[in-house]
């Protein structure tokens, strides 16, 4: 599965709307997405698993890059 996790670049920032950022992962579960980013430093605001034409509108996106950890 693929899930888009929205995100903070530093643990210590507060969440702004205007600052968050996005990336795709691959993972069988949000716990093992979680697991991947842990020693990353982020400040995860949210994670959403993509179904099936969810992903299709993504992958529109020139920026849809899954990140392998």
């Amino acid at each position: 599965m693929i899930f888009k996790v929205l995100y903070q670049e530093l643990a210590s920032e507060v969440p702004v709307r205007e600052h968050t950022e996005s990336m795709y992962v691959e993972a069988e579960t949000e716990r093992q997405v979680r697991e991947k980013l842990k020693n990353e430093g982020f400040n995860i605001e949210y994670i959403q698993v993509l179904d099936e034409d969810h992903l299709e509108y993504e992958k529109q996106s020139e920026d849809f890059k899954v990140e392998n950890f």
